[in-house]
């Protein structure tokens, strides 16, 4: 028996899960400190749960026409999936209890790691700055329903008056998104298990209906993806499979696929083939469809849900009403969850109100979406005051203030190609080994020491004036002391000085540049229980002042090693603010690079020799469509080579990227021509080396050797290991030692007694190479 509710004229695809203080993260933190009991983790998460049900409702969502998802998650969306089907990599086995479920200690040790037992990969979920943990399926993985948290989760909503709609990661995505085990035979593909996994995903249909679903949504992002390593044929082909088997399913809810991110493309008429009622569709980032007639009901993803820009609502729609052509049955919802977004722009006091005006959070974009079903239900001139405003405030945006400034146009039309050009790479190396004098295998960090208790204290006693600027002062520079000084105790050979003073890589650029916004409460998730507050980029980009000289003269006269000034890169900052959507990114990019290049000259001006350009999300914006990866990688790596290009020889540009498929852009990191680039390596056992050596990568490269994101501290031998790894592939002479990333989320003990092994690993490497 098949629900046959009506699917709702407006809803969302997600909302944040965090709260709107973050209580989830601080929470789960406190559980894993010991703080706290299962129990009383529970209950803080069944309460977020409700609250947001009835924020929902009180937005404009219905209580009981399936139009609030049930998406929650204590960590991450597709760990849940995993978690609830039984794919649990092989060496957390133990973890599963005799009746084949994982607790949720044990859920968090698969995020986590323990002992020598490594987490599970993490890598960015599509084109987003959200992190996904990567399920390890093999010929032998035991699949079967091992959790039915989701189930209920439902039920609860049920209990209290609601009728939601659970979400669940659709099984195509979920096994293109797997990686085979490690004893996977060679030519294995995950998606080579999906007979076995569609009889668990109908088990979890039928728990549903029994809980009162009457619809699920189930996400096939990877459908509109062609960055996947399988052949489109096969994917349709498992789409097709999927959805007829599900679709015949005795006892189920009615199924809406939703497929955020892009155009579905030549997938759309496959879904239509099959018993599926709803179908969402990207008209954000994706194209309006044509050349198709159903009469299922087409979901418009009409609101950007990636986005905080009020926008064109009368556009919205018009494309609403474009749909009708297709179906006569057409509903609106966000592009995509909205927990890439604030909760509420209201919870902004300290924003102007005319940056307001045009903004529109995850709350906001409810209440969009609530508009324009009322438009689909009563006609246009319902809602003609709300599409009205909105035009207003978007005209009001274009005309304002600092949205374009005459100055910087005219900086950035006179570019040429000199600009974006440095000198051939063998003399920019000779310059630097006679400047430089640094050993065989050197060693460095990525930038960022533990941010600790003492540094937020001092940071939040000076936003509120209860220290002077230079009483703050000093408290950054006794931390950036005492961090010079466990780096030279410990040996390290390039020296940073810890970034005490930034409370984010990206937001504390934005801050010292025109053209950006903060917000105070703006957090998103980025991974399990990490957060970050994008910053807003919203006008014309320039720097009115220097911003790290400073702090690197200062750091560079307590030791007579080099000191590496420290940057975000134009692409990073772009990938991790809410920026702009009234010009083209390009135009974007290079005004951030030119302020940028300003600081850059500035440090190398004061005697700093080594600066890094960090561009972690350089693969995070690569877009989901082939037809646009040349564009985009035109762009980006421009922008990195317009803000590194105006240096002498001898100085050298290092930058930094993590957690990303290197493989896709390894072409585009070499076209970078950064003199050093460190990347992320120790999780995944140093995979990208072999990318690395086959595409004759010839600059130097620091595969990383100790994986920041895991609260593991790796053994001497661990780290020796993937030392000989690189030194394996890639030629030695080229070959950095650094962590993964960052250290800014670890503890000071860890910290230390990691570096400690990365030294003493590289040691060993050194003195067995110079026998």
């Amino acid at each position: 028996m098949t629900s046959t509710t009506p699917f709702p004229t407006g809803t969302i695809l997600g909302y944040p899960r965090i709260g709107r203080r973050r209580e989830l993260k601080k929470a789960v933190e406190a559980f894993w400190a010991g703080k706290i009991s299962v129990d009383e983790l529970e209950a803080t998460a069944a309460e977020l749960r409700s609250v947001t049900r009835e924020r929902l409702a009180a937005l404009g969502l219905g209580r009981t026409d399936s139009s609030i998802p049930e998406a929650f998650s204590f960590y991450d969306q597709v760990l849940d999936t995993a978690v609830a089907v039984g794919a649990v990599p092989t060496r957390f086995e133990r973890l599963v209890k005799s009746d084949g479920t994982v607790d949720l200690a044990g859920y968090f040790t698969i995020a986590r790691g323990e002992g020598h037992d490594v987490p599970a990969d993490m890598t960015k979920w599509f084109d987003s700055n959200y992190h996904y943990l990567v399920p390890e399926i093999g010929p032998d993985t035991k699949l079967h329903l091992a959790s039915d948290r989701r189930v209920r989760e439902v039920a609860e909503a049920t209990t209290s008056g609601f009728r939601t709609r659970p979400v669940l990661v659709g099984p195509v995505t979920f096994l293109l998104l797997s990686k085979p085990s490690l004893d996977a035979p060679e030519g294995y593909l995950p998606l080579d298990r999906l007979d076995d996994l569609l009889p668990i995903y109908a088990e979890l249909l039928a728990a549903f209906t029994a809980a009162g679903a009457e619809w699920v949504q189930l996400d096939e992002p990877a459908l509109v993806s062609e960055s996947i390593d399988v052949p489109r044929d096969v994917v349709l082909a498992a789409t097709k499979r999927a959805y007829d088997l599900l679709g015949a399913s005795a006892v189920r809810p009615s199924i809406f696929v939703a497929a955020p991110y892009g155009s579905l493309d030549d997938a759309l008429p496959v879904l239509i083939d099959t018993p599926v009622e709803a179908i969402g569709v990207d008209l954000v980032k994706g194209d309006l469809p044509s050349g198709v007639t159903t009469d299922k009901v087409i979901v418009g993803g009409v609101i950007d849900g990636h986005n905080i820009w009020r926008g064109d609502l009368a556009a919205a729609f018009a494309s609403l009403e474009s749909l009708k052509s297709i179906s006569p049955n057409v509903a609106v919802s966000t592009s995509t969850s909205l927990f890439h977004v604030p909760h509420d722009i209201d919870d902004e006091p300290l924003l102007g109100d005319q940056l307001k005006s045009w903004l529109a959070f995850a709350d906001q974009k409810v209440g969009q979406v609530a508009t324009l079903a009322k438009g689909l239900t009563e006609g246009k001139a319902a809602i003609q005051t709300e599409l009205d405003a909105a035009s207003d405030a978007l005209a009001d945006r274009h005309a304002a203030a600092g949205v374009r400034d005459g100055a910087v146009r005219e900086r950035a039309a006179k570019l040429s190609e000199a600009d974006f050009s440095r000198g051939p790479y063998t003399a920019r190396l000779a310059a630097q080994e006679a400047a430089l004098h640094l050993p065989f295998l050197p060693t460095t960090t990525i930038g960022s020491f533990p941010q600790t208790a003492e540094i937020r204290k001092s940071r939040a006693a000076f936003a509120k004036g209860e220290i002077t600027e230079e009483q703050y002062n000093e408290a950054m520079r006794n931390e950036i002391r005492s961090v010079v000084e466990l780096q030279e105790n410990i040996g390290i050979d390039v020296i940073v000085h810890g970034e005490p003073e930034r409370n984010d890589m990206v937001q504390y650029f934005a801050e010292n540049l025109d053209g950006f916004a903060v917000t105070q409460n703006g957090w998103v998730q980025s991974y399990g229980s990490r957060c970050t507050r994008p910053s807003i980029l919203w006008g014309d980009v320039s720097r009115p002042a220097p911003i790290t000289v400073e702090w690197s003269t200062f750091t560079q006269s307590l030791t007579s090693k080099p000191v590496k000034g420290m940057l975000t890169g134009p692409v990073t900052i772009l990938a991790w603010s809410f920026v702009r959507d009234d010009q083209p990114l390009r135009d974007t990019a290079n005004q951030v690079a030119l302020a940028l290049r300003d600081e850059i000259e500035d440090l190398e001006a004061a005697g700093i020799g080594i600066i890094q350009v960090d561009e972690p999300a350089l693969r995070e914006l690569l877009p989901l469509k082939k037809k646009d990866h040349d564009d985009y990688l035109d762009w980006s790596v421009g922008s990195f080579r317009l803000a590194t290009a105006g240096v002498k020889d001898k100085t050298q540009i290092h930058t930094h990227l993590c957690y990303s498929e290197f493989s896709v852009v390894i072409d585009a990191i070499d076209k970078l021509d950064a003199d050093v680039t460190s990347i992320e390596a120790a999780r995944s056992k140093m995979d990208v080396v072999h990318d690395i050596k086959s595409s004759g990568f010839g600059r130097g490269i620091g595969p990383g050797v100790y994986d920041i994101h895991s609260p593991r501290v790796p053994s001497i031998e661990e780290i020796s290991d993937l030392i000989e790894i690189a030194l394996g592939s890639i030629p030695e002479r080229q070959v950095w030692v650094n962590p993964d990333c960052g250290l800014k989320t670890r503890g000071y003990d860890e910290t230390v007694e990691s570096l400690t092994n990365v030294l003493a690993a590289t040691r060993a490497a050194r003195d067995k190479a110079s026998v």
